[in-house]
C-alpha cells in the first residue's frame, strides 16, 4: 500500500521507537501506544491521504498497514483515540491471527486413508528453514500408533492418491 519509513531518531514523538522509560501507554494525535502495539498515523505516500501503521511490540515491520480518516480541514489525520486504537488492535491482531493459521495449515497437513480395511492417518509436517528446508511424511493408525515416518522433499504434495500410493507401498519412501 505505502512505502513506511521510519525516523532512526528516537527523539521524533511519532516514530515507533519513542515509548516512555515507565509503562504507561503513548497516546498522542498520531501515535497510540498499549496492549502490545502501536498505531502510527503516516502520510500515505501513494496520494495525498493518510494510513495508520499497526506494529505489534518487538517485530520491526508493521503487522498491518491501512487508509486513515481525514480530519476536518481535509488536509490533516483525523487523532488517534481510544476507540479507534482498541479497533485497530482487534483488527491487527485478528489479521495476525489468520496469517498465522494459514501458515500453519500449509505447513502441517493431514488426512485420513483407507489402506488394508485400516483408517490411517497421513501427515506432511515441513519445516520451513531458508537454509535446509525439509519435511516429515508419517502415518499413524487409528490408536494414534506411529506406523511410518519418512523424510522427503518439502515440495511433496500431499493428496487423497500420494497418501493411499504411500500405505498400499508399504510405507517405502516415496
Amino acid at each position: 500500500m505505502t512505502d513506511i519509513a521510519f525516523p532512526a531518531s528516537s527523539a521524533d514523538s511519532h516514530s515507533p521507537a519513542f515509548l516512555p522509560d515507565d509503562d504507561r501507554p503513548v497516546q498522542q494525535p498520531r501515535l497510540w501506544c498499549g496492549d502490545g502495539w502501536t498505531a502510527r498515523v503516516i502520510k500515505n505516500e501513494d496520494d495525498d491521504g493518510w494510513a495508520v501503521a499497526m506494529i505489534k511490540d518487538g517485530e520491526p515491520e508493521p503487522a498491518l498497514v491501512g487508509p486513515w480518516t481525514m480530519g476536518r480541514d481535509k488536509k490533516n489525520p483525523k487523532p488517534l483515540d481510544g476507540q479507534a486504537f482498541s479497533t485497530l488492535v482487534k483488527t491487527a491482531s485478528e489479521f495476525v491471527r489468520r496469517h498465522e493459521q494459514q501458515l500453519h495449515a500449509t505447513l502441517h497437513q493431514s488426512l485420513e486413508v483407507d489402506c488394508r480395511g485400516a483408517r490411517i492417518t497421513v501427515s506432511l509436517d515441513i519445516v520451513a528453514d531458508e537454509d535446509n528446508p525439509s519435511a516429515l511424511l508419517s502415518a499413524h493408525d487409528e490408536a494414534g500408533e506411529q506406523l511410518a515416518q519418512v523424510r522427503v522433499p518439502p515440495a511433496f504434495k500431499l493428496n487423497r492418491a500420494s497418501a493411499t500410493a504411500w500405505a498400499d507401498r508399504g510405507f517405502a519412501k516415496p
